[in-house]
């Protein structure tokens, strides 16, 4: 078993971290850091729980320690639930001193000596790992995974990327709340509402999916060569973000071939069975009104997205559209993480 500790344990991120990681065949965690409000303090004490399920017994009375490395003791592997601001300041602290830090934050995320890694998507940008640790003189590293929007969109993007050119995406997102935290959207904002905006959502998925596609050439990553365009929105459901994807191809193409590249994708954590991979990375759903982020957000235990609606655009030639369903804080954060992680101890 590899010994792992969780940054920002106390959040809803961190509290994800800990209900995926309760039955983990590999990773333990023997370590949970907060801030010093809950240090000192049994887990059960410090946190306020919202999942669905009970905290697992195996940490409750785990004594959260500051987020420092120095009080973080005999673990191999972090992962970081921390805000993006003190993400910046503390995860390099942890690489330093020799500690695996897989992150969710997105501080470090487009780093160029930083891998930002979708296991299916771009697993040799692990590469980098070397480039990193040489460039700041770490025994540890970071790798980190991208926003939730944008690992949704970038698992179906990868099929139909390497088999098609693509000339143009565009996405429009309905986005559920648990992505910006418990306390994130107040509910008279958000019931019988939707918010035409999130903050910095629309640059990362832009930036973030053409890094994803783009090729490593041994030292640096260059980015895919096609235009993105997001429109980000946040509505009034829990768990599960709904995105409706527009692509312009240079050529023409056949629907099947469309469907087949989805339907037949597979990365390497298939190859490699990882875990917290799912069987089928994307899921075709052939009613006319799927998904649906209620009944659709937990295929392949929460790590699968969901696609239907998938046709042709009959206004614009060579177009295609279709909606997708990916679990923001499972695929989207927690879980990207964790597999991740699977993949780093795996085959490194």
């Amino acid at each position: 078993m590899v010994n792992v500790g969780i940054l920002g344990a106390t959040g809803m991120v961190g509290q994800r971290f800990i209900q995926l990681l309760a039955d983990h065949p590999d990773f333990e965690v023997t370590a949970l850091t907060a801030s010093s409000r809950s240090a000192g303090k049994k887990y059960e004490d410090a946190v306020t729980w919202h999942l669905e399920t009970k905290i697992p017994d195996a940490v409750k009375d785990t004594v959260v320690v500051n987020t420092d490395p120095r009080e973080v003791k005999d673990v191999e592997i972090v992962f970081s639930a921390l805000p993006s601001q003190n993400a910046a300041k503390v995860e390099p602290k942890f690489a330093e001193a020799g500690m695996k830090v897989a992150s969710n934050a997105s501080a470090m995320r487009m780093e160029p000596d930083v891998p930002l890694v979708v296991p299916e998507v771009n697993p040799e940008h692990l590469d980098l790992i070397e480039t990193q640790q040489k460039r700041r003189g770490w025994d540890g590293f970071i790798v980190t995974n991208p926003n939730c929007s944008t690992i949704a969109l970038v698992m179906t993007l990868k099929p139909l990327y390497d088999q098609f050119n693509i000339k143009r995406v565009y996405v429009s997102t309905m986005q559920a709340v648990s992505g910006a935290g418990y306390n994130g959207v107040p509910s008279m904002a958000i019931v019988d509402n939707l918010v035409p905006f999130i903050g910095e959502e629309e640059e990362k998925m832009e930036s973030e999916t053409l890094h994803l596609l783009g090729d490593f050439d041994g030292e640096t990553v260059n980015n895919a060569n096609f235009g993105v365009s997001a429109s980000c929105h946040r509505v009034a459901v829990l768990d599960g973000h709904t995105e409706a994807v527009f692509i312009e191809m240079d050529d023409d193409f056949d629907l099947d071939e469309v469907k087949g590249s989805l339907t037949n994708f597979k990365g390497l954590p298939q190859k490699l069975n990882l875990y917290s991979a799912p069987e089928d990375p994307v899921v075709i759903r052939e009613e006319d009104n799927r998904p649906q982020p209620r009944m659709d957000r937990m295929a392949g235990n929460g790590m699968a997205v969901s696609v239907g609606r998938l046709r042709r655009d009959e206004v614009y030639s060579n177009s295609l559209k279709y909606v997708l369903v990916g679990h923001n804080t499972i695929r989207g954060a927690a879980g990207a993480s964790i597999l991740n992680a699977e993949l780093i101890n795996e085959i490194l």
